[in-house]
């Protein structure tokens, strides 16, 4: 007799997602959202998110948004809990919560947040007492990409995330602004984004600075972009101190809807692991990873990493005494100098090798 045909899973009717930060990590969740959609167009999304996060994906369609302030604490966590029951209504209870971020202060969270199924991490990926507060988790792979990680959060829900699509939710007007910044050319754009979350994943500033004269002197024009933060405004300003040449300053200037538009404007972007990396690649953008401090394997732009300058391995056997495939697999090596171990030859050889796979093809005339 023939085989039966597989049915389809049932759709749920509500489904709300926790992740509340990074800028990164929430870029990575969108591809699930896509997925969910994909498959069950009708299913009503809530997303528990953060201030600046949402700041960066508000306007995602299908998608309702609900802040959460750290800085409120569990008052917070309570209000946010009477408000999500307000929104369901008589349903009560959302079918499914993905509940994707293990840190203790989500952990606790997603208490509060009413679900039939609570669905976590596996076990190797979980701390801070996640298994507590959910029921089921994801399939235990290790060695994933972490959008890949938190793709398979719809696996326990009967799909699978074959394809990765981003459609981040750019406004007209911030792609106005981002064509304002530089003309239109045809002179490659290399953009350097020079700080991370973590000051121990950045580079030094005159380092940032002589990649960025050996592009310019390749013809190419430099734009600095990054945040408000002191931090980022010291570094900027070291780098322009430490070039020969000139850049386009944009620190500062940008918001988290004009950031997605600017980045999309580059050919390559420069900058350690950090939010702006996985922008970029979600707008297409190529990155110029600088990883020592991470694994690029895990947590590198997800879409290509040929261009990343990679010492992951060698900061492994120099802290840690052990090679990186040894290593628990996160593991993060955030010491003094670790990103030392990154040269300008590095940066450069990477940034050769996007020019020589990008260079004009010549056409034979006659």
């Amino acid at each position: 007799m023939p085989a039966a045909p597989s049915l389809a899973p049932a759709a749920p009717a509500s489904i709300c997602l926790l992740r509340l930060s990074a800028l990164g990590d929430v870029t990575h969740v969108v591809p699930l959202v896509r997925t969910l959609q994909s498959a069950w167009p009708q299913v009503r999304l809530t997303w528990v998110i953060g201030k600046g996060e949402h700041r960066l994906l508000a306007g995602l369609p299908g998608v309702d948004f609900v802040e959460y302030d750290k800085k409120t604490g569990l008052a917070g966590m309570r209000a946010l809990g009477r408000e999500l029951r307000q929104r369901l209504g008589e349903a009560r209870r959302f079918d499914a919560l993905l509940q994707m971020q293990v840190a203790a202060r989500a952990n606790l969270l997603s208490a509060f947040i009413p679900a039939k199924r609570r669905i976590g991490y596996d076990r190797s990926r979980s701390k801070d007492l996640h298994g507590l507060f959910v029921n089921e988790r994801i399939p235990d792979r290790p060695g994933i990409h972490v959008l890949d990680a938190i793709g398979s959060f719809c696996e326990p829900l009967g799909l699978h995330q074959d394809r990765v699509r981003w459609d981040l939710p750019v406004p007209d007007e911030a792609r106005e602004w981002a064509r304002a910044q530089w003309p239109d050319d045809g002179t490659p754009t290399l953009l350097i984004s020079p700080c991370s979350s973590h000051a121990r994943r950045n580079w030094r500033a005159e380092r940032m600075a002589a990649v960025a004269d050996h592009a310019v002197s390749r013809g190419w024009r430099v734009v600095l972009c990054g945040g408000r933060s002191e931090l980022e405004r010291s570094t900027s300003d070291a780098i322009l101190a430490a070039m020969h040449h000139t850049a386009l300053d944009l620190v500062g200037k940008d918001t988290l809807k004009q950031l997605p538009a600017l980045l999309e404007r580059g050919q390559l972007l420069m900058t350690p692991d950090s939010g702006p990396m996985h922008i970029a690649n979600a707008m297409g953008t190529k990155v110029l990873g600088l990883h020592a401090a991470s694994n690029p394997a895990r947590s590198g732009p997800y879409s290509d990493r040929r261009y990343c300058a990679d010492r992951y391995d060698d900061a492994a056997r120099k802290y840690l005494g052990k090679p990186a495939a040894e290593l628990r697999w996160g593991t993060k090596i955030e010491h003094d100098g670790v990103m030392d171990l990154i040269t300008v030859d590095d940066a450069i050889a990477a940034f050769e090798r996007y020019c020589a796979d990008h260079a004009p093809v010549a056409t034979e005339t006659r």
